[in-house]
């Protein structure tokens, strides 16, 4: 399972795997990985006195974005009881270190490195695995820890944003934290600030930032719909319909009279067809009603009142 020479691998589907316990292997590293994708070789450097690996090794995928799925779901996972860190395999990955170390102190005990890493990697990239001080003989956590960030701009955000804020129901505290070279002395200072700037590696690595108040993506547009066509009248219907000609005069509706768009409303043909005459657009007349001829005078019935003696 050892790798071959650096320049042989494919470094863009090569992922860096650190914080392992001693009794991690090749083969359960090679186990785990590829479950995410065809693992081509897994290595593990060694001391050359003890044979025991250093905490750390090198996993390589068929493709780059093999890798990627890796880091995404394996990332801060516990091997025995302990995350570890999953990220692209580079090799100035220390170069990145630019003193962006900050402390969280009134930590819960319940707060472990994984809800760290994924409460501050919102702020920028975190170039190792939150640090809790443990007690070395029970485990249990002193509460507080160092996270260190690969830019001053992620540190500032994450101070400002989350001190005093509550992290499983206690308030934490957040600070620049001590330098361990210079008594009394806290990083971020303008020193540290201008070397990190003439630093290009510092902003080659960009977190990913999902947050609730992102903008909607924007909504199609729904195709305008057509006004629907005008009523048709009965001088256009007895044009284009000879059926309806063989009875120029249909029989009113009950109550007299015609519909509106029969009498009154002139004829908008389809698109495309040619306009109606002017003395076609209304409904011909009808004849005027004939009055009924005056009865007969009544007959009557009574005789002459002379008599034949």
């Amino acid at each position: 399972m050892a790798a071959g020479p650096i320049s042989e691998r494919n470094q863009d589907a090569t992922i860096y795997v650190g914080g392992l316990d001693e009794k991690v292997s090749e083969s359960l590293l090679w186990e785990l990985f590829v479950q995410a994708g065809p693992v081509v070789n897994v290595h593990m450097p060694k001391d050359r006195v003890t044979q025991m690996h250093q905490g750390y090794g090198f996993v390589e995928f068929m493709g780059e974005e093999d890798a990627d799925y890796g880091i995404k779901i394996m990332n801060m996972i516990k091997l025995y009881g302990k995350p570890i860190r999953v990220n692209k395999a580079s090799a100035h990955q220390k170069n990145l270190d630019v003193g962006a170390n900050i402390f969280i102190g009134n930590l819960d005990p319940e707060v472990d490195e994984k809800l760290l890493y994924d409460t501050f990697s919102a702020f920028g990239v975190i170039l190792q695995t939150p640090k809790i001080m443990r007690d070395p003989e029970t485990g249990n956590s002193k509460g507080y820890a160092f996270i260190n960030f690969a830019s001053f701009e992620a540190s500032d955000a994450a101070i400002e944003a989350m001190n005093g804020q509550y992290l499983c129901n206690r308030p934490i505290t957040i600070s620049y934290a001590f330098k361990k070279d210079a008594k009394g002395e806290r990083h971020g200072s303008a020193a540290e600030r201008l070397l990190a700037a003439q630093n290009p590696l510092s902003q080659a690595d960009r977190p990913h930032q999902l947050f609730a108040d992102a903008p909607p993506p924007p909504m199609a547009m729904a195709p305008p719909m057509h006004p629907p066509p005008p009523p048709m009248s009965l001088a256009f219907a007895m044009q284009h319909h000879p059926a309806l000609a063989m009875h120029p005069h249909p029989v009113p509706p009950p109550g007299g009279g015609y519909p509106v768009a029969m009498s009154h409303m002139a004829p908008v043909p389809p698109s495309g067809m040619p306009p109606i005459p002017a003395n076609m657009q209304t409904a011909p007349p009808l004849p005027p009603m004939q009055p009924a001829p005056a009865p007969p005078p009544p007959v009557s019935m009574s005789r002459d009142r002379k008599s034949v003696v």
